[in-house]
């Protein structure tokens, strides 16, 4: 009595379990699914699938805290409410329950007991209450007060464990309100109690919750008694998550059903793991709780698709058992069914307690006044005549109940009421607002009602919930009160401007009223003509009451009868009521059906209502068919093909339009060909030969038309990749630390794919035929083209491992910068928390990938998200900033670069512009036949999901249209003429003129697997029947799968491509090009495939009104956007211009000459790395715009790149992402011209121009013929057709819809999106406006960008691969550019051959006897010297100077550098960091720089005849190199070695370095070219620099000059450093000597290097006869080696030669040479303590410094087979003096010229601040030819001069002579001179020496003193009036005031 019938088979229970079976069995990729019988009996099972995902009663409820049960205290939110009777059999109707009548004088008020005792817990919930051992307390539900619950006290025997079982049959109960014990049957205590039941009583459904007491001792409702559970199918774990768990009897019948997830899963629970398995966390509780039945969802997505309930047989009426619910404020409560329901005031909306958190879901449904949607009832939603019956139960549909607002503002929120504490005072609600759904009323009316929710509350319904629809679609245009004051301020609106609920009203009807017959509403042209109405007529006219009506009948009256206005004056139940009444009526209302009934309920209580009621068949089944995700509606859609729903459909397609059985005319026709087929090309369709014949043909091939893969990067793509570029230096740029490009010597990239075998193929290809491994240096040229696949993984179930293995690889190479490219990272944003299996694909796999810690933290990893649809990375939660976006540059901004025959992009905005090109037949067309024929069937079937019709028509198109064009031509009328022209163009193309059997290819978009296998069968069946199977390919373009071509089409592709290779197959749509062929295109989502160039149509009939979010749409057209020839493009130029909305206009010219092909590696043994590094001309100065010049290839224009491996020599010239596929190389000769890629393009398009671009021609080799690219023809279903024709029809444009279902709008009311919105524009416009959805990957990303994340958006098709991998190119580069430098490359100016030719013997040590017989070259034929005077030598030089003068002025003063890569022995500059030399160079922690030590150290220089003080600065750590005194404060000497010493670790010579200005770019870190040994460096600075080369050398040893030489040049550096070390010397020899060591034996040398010297080589001869090139060799080998020098302290001075390029081609003709040596010096301090550096020079100071080394008889010797490289720092060093005047005259600054330096004593002329000597040596270096105009350009007349050498510009050739008694000097006999110049001349020069020359008549003479009295004293000293004419005007000095101290001088001429 009254309990289950446990163990009764129930045949609804069986049809279910079955079906769940079924499905299991399909979906299940593991073991066997549950055998089907142990779910077919009452017997409770544990649950199957995911038993996690439900929560065990205890933790139902237990985690809440105290005060908060009564929230949901009187709503019930359990599964067990939601299921109702299943006992009677869903096909016999209910026996009515008569309850016996009570017995007179019994109480019978509701609530109470018979005797009259007080039942309510909330009346009894604080007395105390007797309960007997073994009893429970739980609490009944009585229908007639639902908000109540009733104590009762129960056996516990007789009630369930926690598993839902053990309960015993049978009831025994007593009444805790008179005390009554003893009730043995419920019925019988169900009377006592006053349950007052309409059905038979039992415990199951009545006894709800166990009672419990709080922490204040009161009772409440506590955890749900588990009567039984429900029974989940066993299905994927997703589906299980994305379903709701519902009793055993309720299906899980997921996708027809609500949607519970708006458009990807996506509710506030859209992934939480069940929707009952409320977590015990509160605050997700609340949320998911609201979810359940309004996600936080796009509105129009997010509500129940209710389903009917109505099984299969009979149709017979249902008990009406009124399961309802209201939803009301943030928490939505499902109610059980009769009772009237909670008042709004009952459930609290007040700020509630730390355990509640209000779901914040923005502008989702469940934000607003419900704060939800409607229910999320997923497994009640069947269609009738479903075979799977459902339970009968009533299903939920939302009432929804908004707050009551004032009547001024719609929807305004109520103040917030602070939940009481304790109970919630019940409210009754009236009678009428219920609405029982009429039986059969889909059926009978042939339309399924959608109920678009208005403002108000909705009424329950009750019975056949399932045959109507809620939907919150318009909701939130209605939610503008809650507009927050910022975005009323953003829009331009106060919140006095805000519209009341009549011009809410009467807006929707003047919307409604203009729809055209095939239009739905939308939810963002509602919003905006809202906003438009609050912009220009703020509040409008007051409205009456009694005015509305009328107002709204005259709206709706212009129509035509479309809208109605039903208005009521109680509630909106009543006019929904009534519409659905009269709706159910019957056949004879149909034909004048309304297609919108507007219900207005005018009361004067609530103020006025409205709510939509959607009656259109079209517009009701779409709105309801968009209200489900992808997913969800492909899982519907594989429910019709597998329970056979769709058999009545497929029945209908068996016959043909004519009324013939399809399938015996195929077998007719194939029997009267008797296995002949059609000719397969060169024939016509009525040519049938043998198929043996036709197997055997094969196209004709000419070998001239091998196709070689070029792989180019076109202007766009070298654009973006170099912005890409500049985004990484800026992060590099930005201080943050975040990225330090200086560390990284290398690259390396992964490239993830969306999960298509395809996709990886092509992307793979498009990586192999870059060359970019190879340019990495990542593979070396063979095995790059084996391992390519290696860079690219799909996002699928093996990505974990290869991203762990790359992970690591990332963690153990700390110096390789990775990037990881997530291409198309649109496709799964799915967070990983409510990632699952759905339809088969893994979600939530990039979430995983791309933002694991492991991959945020990787300081060496960049991360680049590429996509061509990037709204939804693009929301207020991104993670990557809006600084580190790259976005493809739209047309505009290229077309000046764009030649006028060049191929441009065509995009989805030039699709839309199209339109009003005015042609003939548009390339993006609707096919209005098709679309008739589907509404006509859609009528006819309004329980299939209309892409199932549409499929089956598509499908039963293509078949009669082949029929018609072989076999049946009868059939021809009844086929679209679209399907019929597409169809016959696929057939006759091959067989055309010239066509070599090349055709078209048809792309046919089938999103459902089921429907594209059912397809791709029943085309190839026809095909074959027809006798068509050689004539094109059918295949199956599935993401899962790789291409599958029968063997005669792959032959043929292989004939075309000349392809030698057995086992060649294609593998990317690409390699399908020219063959003819269908492809259906099954998946989700487009992923990004390029197709071939003959790709002519996109079949996209089967997208519809699901798919109305802007990637959704767009993606799908996306598919056909290519590059297409300039002229083809029509006019209107102007209308198109300013559409480009993506950039997608991206025009991509081929710039034919060598300039942007692929550079070959012609890696240069110098550099050791790719030609291509060093030709890009790279500035160093600035890395992010140094790639101005593309790279050069070395291969001729041509330049194809072709590869012997395998096939990749061949196939068709491809580029990156796309553009590959599109463009065609011009070719510069006819004979290699690439053959027409499109040969029969022609013959559709016969207008083909003969002004485009050639290509071959395929009748004629000789005679290229033009071809053109045209768009493909797009034809679309009428829905997306008015979408993308948006901007031209009334419709809003694709742009302004929702951009993506992951994510939703943040408020109700926004700013127009126009099609202007490009870029950064719209990056920002959608991260303001669009929030992440729940289950989004950013939905709970951190506040903060990641910093190395990037993002590149550009059109799809448009080329983003080959940009990317020309980013990865251009990094690499410009890593190596930070790892290389320019040094100067300059032959030195070869001397004349000697007659004997010194062959280079293998001598590593110079024979000091054999560098002694070698003479001295006193020329500089130092590149460096190039500007400096030439040094008279008896013999002449091979390349004279004389003559280059000319144009030498002219030229700029560039010299030539080569970009070196750094070797491991390289100098660095301040901005080196590495693991190994950071104590070198960097300060420790620890370290500060007080921890330096100042010494002064005092000595007399005999030159300067004064004491001179240096500073040092030396480190704690360097101070064992010097000697201190006793007390350790005085510095006493710096120690020096003994020549005896030997250690390999140590180098003897102390290293000085001059260096001024260079404290970061000077190259003073020498650790690495010291190999890391000991040795003494010291840097020699002025004084005002001394803090700065401290503050970035803490580590070094700094000598100080003296404040008076801050304005010296480097001769003062290098003059105190010798008088130093020589002054040292003498120090350390003393204090040696007393230690017994003999003076000579202290070490004599030091080096002197400069502060450019960057890497050092050998040139050691080879054994072959050609010479090696150079190796890289340490500094400190290269010291060691002269320190080792035999008899090393007779030699004066050793060096080195400087490295050019040519050094590498020819062998130095000698192992050494005496000649000048700079740059590098070691110098022996003690031999050359007599000859002193001019301290005051500021230029060849070496030349001067050696010339009288030379001169004094000492030696010095150049080691030829080592050469030093000196690297071009642009800042710094002795850099020209900025010359300006001493008193600067700011009104006009002029520049001043070197004839302005020197002026006449005591002159008015403008003084300058320069130092004399400067002014002195610029002056000389200028302007000599005045001085001495007899020696210019007069080499065997040279200028005499005396103990100096001064250069006096390069046209003037110099003598030098030293003075000095002992001295070698030229043998001068016979030579006469052109003039004398006497420097600063001291007393060793005498009348007599000057008697010795002879001069040329008119020589001149130039006399240089101090002053003017030395200058007197030296003309009479020497006796110069003797031979010299002087006049006074001759006399000159710098341009100095007196207290510069001007230098002075005098001229004269030879008498």
């Amino acid at each position: 009595m009254g309990n289950s019938y446990a163990g009764q088979l129930k045949s609804a229970r069986f049809e279910e379990a079955l079906h769940n079976s079924i499905e299991a069995s399909l979906r299940s990729s593991s073991g066997d699914p549950q055998p089907i019988f142990t779910q077919l009996y009452l017997e409770p099972e544990p649950y199957p699938g995911n038993v996690e995902d439900i929560k065990p009663k205890a933790d139902l409820h237990g985690g809440e805290p105290p005060g908060n049960e009564l929230m949901n205290g009187h709503s019930s939110n359990d599964p067990e409410e939601l299921e109702e009777d299943d006992d009677s059999d869903s096909s016999s109707p209910p026996l009515p329950y008569l309850q016996a009548p009570a017995p007179d004088g019994c109480c019978t008020l509701d609530g109470f007991c018979q005797a009259g005792k007080d039942l309510r817990l909330v009346s009894i919930a604080t007395e105390p209450i007797e309960v007997p051992a073994g009893f429970e307390l739980v609490g009944a539900k009585s229908p007639s007060v639902p908000e109540h619950i009733l104590v009762c006290a129960v056996d516990r025997r007789f009630l369930p464990d926690e598993n839902g079982k053990n309960a015993l049959l049978g009831f025994s109960g007593n009444c805790v309100g008179c005390g009554e014990k003893g009730f043995r049957y419920f019925t019988e205590f169900s009377n006592h109690i006053n349950l007052k039941l309409s059905t038979q009583p039992k415990k199951q459904k009545h006894l709800k919750y166990y009672l419990v007491k709080n922490s204040q001792g009161a009772l409440c409702k506590g955890p749900l008694i588990c009567w039984k559970v429900s029974v989940v199918p066993l299905c994927s774990s997703s589906d299980c998550k994305s379903r709701q768990i519902s009793s055993s009897a309720s299906t899980s019948k997921p996708s027809s059903s609500s949607s519970h997830s708006s458009k990807e899963n996506g509710g506030a629970s859209g992934h939480s793991s069940s929707t009952f398995s409320f977590s015990d966390s509160p605050p997700t509780r609340t949320t998911q709780m609201s979810s359940v039945f309004f996600g936080s969802q796009d509105l129009g997505r997010d509500c129940s698709f209710l389903k009917p309930l109505s099984s299969t047989s009979g149709n017979k009426t249902l008990p009406i058992v009124p399961t309802a619910l209201r939803v009301n404020g943030p928490m939505n409560c499902l109610v059980d069914g009769r009772p009237p329901l909670l008042s709004p005031s009952q459930v609290s909306l007040g700020p509630q307690g730390p355990a509640y958190r209000t779901p914040d879901l923005g502008d989702s449904p469940a934000s607003s006044a419900m704060n939800s949607g409607p229910p999320k009832k997923r497994h009640r939603s069947w269609h009738p005549n479903s075979l799977v019956p459902v339970p009968p139960t009533a299903v939920p549909v939302p009432a929804i109940r908004p707050i009551v607002c004032s009547p001024g503002a719609v929807l305004g929120m109520s103040s917030p009421q602070p939940p009481v504490a304790g109970v919630i005072q019940p409210q009754p609600v009236t009678a009428g607002e219920t609405v029982i759904v009429p039986d059969n009323l889909l059926n009978s009316s042939g339309v399924r009602p959608v109920i678009l929710i208005g403002h108000g509350t909705l009424p329950y319904f009750y019975g056949n919930v399932g045959d109507i629809v809620v939907s919150p679609l318009l909701v939130s245009c209605y939610k503008s009160s809650q507009l927050t004051e910022k975005t009323l301020e953003t829009l331009g609106l106060n919140s006095s401007q805000l519209l009341c609920v009549e011009t809410m009203i009467l807006l929707t009807l003047q919307y409604l009223a203009r729809l055209g017959l095939v239009q739905i509403p939308l939810r963002e042209e509602l919003e905006q003509i809202v906003l438009k109405a609050m912009l220009c007529c703020p509040r409008g006219p007051a409205i009456s009451p009694s005015q509305l009506p009328w107002l709204a009948r005259l709206e709706a009256s212009v129509s035509g009868g479309s809208v109605q206005v039903v208005v009521t004056h109680n509630s909106l139940g009543e006019g929904i009521s009534e519409s659905l009444r009269s709706l159910s009526d019957g056949p004879h209302h149909q034909k004048c059906l309304p297609t919108y009934v507007v219900i207005i309920c005018a009361s004067k209580m609530s103020g006025n209502e409205f709510c939509v009621l959607v009656l259109g068949k079209y517009q009701a089944r779409a709105l309801a068919e968009g209200m489900l995700t992808t997913n969800e509606f492909l899982k519907e859609i594989s429910y019709e093909l597998i329970t056979g729903k769709v058999s009545i459909l497929a029945s209908h397609f068996k016959t043909t339009s004519l009324g013939d059985n399809l399938d015996k005319q195929l077998v007719r026709y194939q029997r009267r060909w008797k296995g002949q087929v059609i000719q397969p090309f060169q024939g016509d369709v009525t040519d049938h030969i043998h198929s043996q014949e036709a197997a055997g043909m094969s196209p004709p091939s000419e070998r001239a038309e091998l196709l070689s893969k070029l792989f180019q990067i076109y202007p766009t793509q070298l654009s973006v990749a170099r912005s890409l570029l500049s985004q990484v230096c800026s992060i590099a740029d930005s201080g943050t630390q975040n990225l330090d490009l200086g560390r990284f010597c290398k690259v390396d990239f992964l490239v993830l794919v969306p999960p298509s075998h395809i996709l990886v193929h092509q992307t793979a290809q498009r990586i192999r035929q870059s060359g970019v491994l190879v340019d990495l240096g990542i593979e070396d040229v063979c095995s790059a083209h084996q391992k390519s696949d290696k860079y690219v993984v799909r996002l699928d179930g093996e990505v974990h491992a290869k991203m762990e293995a790359f992970m690591r690889k990332v963690k153990q190479n700390p110096y390789t910068l990775f990037v990881l490219i997530h291409d198309n990272s649109h496709v799964d944003l799915t967070s990983a928390l409510s990632g699952s299996v759905c339809h088969g694909e893994l979600q939530g796999l990039a979430d995983r990938v791309v933002n694991c810690q492991e991959v945020l933290d990787a300081m060496n990893l960049l991360v680049l998200q590429v996509s061509c649809f990037p709204y939804t990375l693009q929301t207020h939660q991104s993670r990557i900033s809006i600084h580190n976006e790259v976005h493809w540059p739209s047309g505009e901004s290229l077309q000046g670069e764009q030649p006028p025959n060049e191929l441009l992009y065509f995009g989805l905005r030039d699709y839309s512009s199209s339109l009003q090109w005015g042609v003939a037949s548009p390339i993006l067309r609707c096919d209005d036949a098709f679309e008739k024929m589907v509404h006509t069937l859609l009528e006819r079937h309004p329980h299939l999901h209309s892409m199932v019709i549409r499929s089956y028509l598509l499908i039963q198109q293509y078949t009669e249209a082949m029929m018609a064009l072989t076999s049946s031509p009868s059939l021809r009328d009844h086929i679209t003429p679209e399907t019929l022209a597409m169809v016959e163009d696929l057939i006759n193309a091959p067989g055309r003129e010239g066509s070599q059997g090349r055709g078209h290819m048809l792309l046919v978009r089938v999103p459902s697997l089921q429907l594209a296998m059912l397809a791709r069968e029943r085309l190839e069946d026809v095909r074959d029947k027809l006798g068509l199977q050689l004539c094109f390919a059918v295949l199956l373009g599935s993401p899962a799968t790789e291409l599958n071509l029968q063997k005669n089409f792959t032959n043929r592709l292989k004939a075309w491509r000349g392809c030698e290779n057995e086992d060649w197959v294609p593998h990317t749509y690409e390699d399908l090009e020219g063959l003819p062929c269908i492809v259906i295109l099954t998946g989700k989502d487009p992923l990004g495939e390029t197709f071939p160039r003959s790709l002519k149509y996109s079949d996209l009939r089967l997208i519809d009104s699901s798919y109305l979010t802007r990637t959704a749409l767009e993606q799908e057209v996306g598919l056909a956007c290519t590059h297409v020839t300039m002229g083809v493009v029509h006019e209107p130029k102007k209308a198109m211009a300013p559409r480009e909305s993506d950039g997608e206009k991206a025009t991509t010219g081929l710039n034919d000459g060598d300039e942007l092909e692929r550079p070959q590696s012609n890696g240069s043994a110098a550099t050791r790395t790719s030609g291509s590094l060093a030709e890009n001309g790279v500035s160093s100065s600035d890395i992010a715009d140094s790639f101005q010049r593309p790279s050069t290839s070395t291969c001729p224009p041509e330049g194809a790149i072709t590869s012997d491996m395998g096939t990749a020599a061949q196939g068709f010239k491809q580029e990156c992402d796309s553009v590959e596929s599109q463009l065609s190389s011009n070719p510069s000769k006819a004979s290699k011209a690439p053959p027409s890629l499109y040969s029969s393009s022609s013959s559709s398009s016969p207008s083909s121009s003969s002004t485009q671009r050639p290509s071959q021609s395929t009748q004629c080799v000789r005679e290229p013929k033009p071809t053109r690219v045209s768009p493909r023809t797009v034809i679309m279903s009428r829905a997306a057709y008015s979408l993308l024709a948006g901007e031209s029809g009334s419709q809003l444009s694709s742009f302004s819809l929702l951009p993506h279902a992951d994510v939703a709008w943040s408020s109700p009311l926004r700013p127009l999106v126009t099609h202007n919105l490009q870029g950064e524009e719209r990056s920002m416009y959608y991260r303001e406006w669009t929030i992440a959805r729940q289950h989004h990957a950013d939905y709970e990303a951190p506040s903060v960008p990641h910093p190395r994340r990037m993002l590149l958006s550009g059109p799809p098709q448009v080329g983003k691969t080959g940009a990317y991998l020309q980013f990865l190119r251009i990094l690499f580069r410009m890593l190596i550019r930070l790892l290389e430098v320019d040094v100067y490359d300059e032959e030195e100016e070869e001397e004349e051959e000697t007659s004997e030719v010194t062959t280079l013997v293998k001598t590593q040590l110079p024979d000091i006897e054999e560098v002694r017989k070698l003479p001295f070259d006193p020329y500089p034929r130092d590149p460096k010297f190039r500007k400096a005077s030439p040094v008279y030598t008896d013999k002449r030089s091979k390349c004279l100077k004389d003559f280059k003068q000319e144009g030498e002025s002219h030229t700029p003063d560039k010299r030539v550098t080569k970009s070196i890569r750094l070797s491991r022995f390289a100098a660095h500059n301040a901005f080196h960091h590495c693991e190994q030399c950071h104590h070198y160079c960097e300060a420790g922690p620890a370290t500060q720089l007080s921890e330096c030590t100042f010494h002064a150290f005092t000595f007399c220089s005999s030159m300067l005849g004064e004491e001179v003080q240096l500073q040092f600065v030396i480190p704690k750590a360097k101070e064992q190199h010097f000697v201190f005194s006793q007390q350790g404060s005085h510095l006493e000497s710096m120690r020096l070695p003994l020549v005896s010493t030997k250690d390999p670790d140590r180098l003897k010579s102390p290293i000085f370095t001059p260096t001024t200005g260079r404290q970061e770019h000077g190259l003073l870190n020498i650790y690495h070219a010291m190999e890391g040994a000991t040795h003494l460096h010291i840097l020699v600075v002025k004084q005002f620099e001394m803090p700065l080369y401290r503050k970035y050398w803490p580590n070094h040893i700094l000598l100080v000059l003296p404040a008076v030489f801050n304005n010296t040049g480097v001769g003062a550096a290098r003059f105190m450093i010798k008088e130093l070390s020589y002054h040292n010397l003498e120090l350390e020899r003393n204090r040696l000597e007393e230690q017994g060591v003999k003076r000579q034996d202290v070490w004599p040398f030091i080096v002197m290097m400069d502060d450019s010297c960057v890497l050092w080589n050998s040139h050691q001869p080879a054994d072959s006869s050609e010479t090696s090139d150079g190796t890289n060799v340490s500094l400190k080998m290269v010291l060691q080696h002269m320190e080792n020098t035999p008899k090393i302290s007779l030699y004066a001075m050793c060096g080195t030669r400087r490295w050019s390029s040519s050094l590498a081609r020819k062998s130095p003709s000698h192992p050494f040479s005496r000649c000048h040596l700079h740059d590098l010096v070691m110098l022996n301090v003690d031999l050359t303590q007599n000859v002193h550096y001019d301290l005051n020079r500021y230029s060849c100071e070496e030349v001067d410094f050696n010339l009288r080394v030379n001169s004094s008889g000492l030696l010095l010797c150049r080691f030829n087979y080592f050469s030093l490289m000196k690297k071009h720092i642009p800042v710094g060093g002795n850099k020209d003096f900025l010359v300006k005047p001493k008193l600067v005259d700011m009104g006009n600054p002029t520049s001043i010229s070197p004839p302005q330096y020197v002026c006449a004593p005591d002159s008015e002329q403008t003084l300058l601040d320069a130092p004399a000597q400067f002014l002195l040596e610029r002056f000389l270096q200028s302007c000599s030819h005045r001085l001495f105009p007899k020696a210019v350009r007069n080499r065997s007349n040279p200028v005499l001069s005396i103990d100096s050498y001064l250069n006096i510009s390069p046209e003037i050739s110099v003598c030098y002579i030293n003075s000095r008694p002992h001295s070698t000097n030229l043998n001068h006999q016979g030579l006469l001179f052109s003039g004398l110049l006497l420097y600063l001349c001291d007393s060793f020069v005498v009348s007599g020496l000057l008697k010795k020359f002879r001069f040329l008549k008119g020589a001149t003479l130039c006399v240089i003193c101090q002053d003017r009295s030395s200058l007197r004293q030296t003309i009479v000293r020497l006796e110069l009036e003797d031979e010299w004419q002087f006049r006074l005007r001759d006399e000159f000095q710098t341009a100095n005031c007196s207290d510069d101290r001007p230098l002075y001088f005098l001229t004269g001429r030879h008498v």
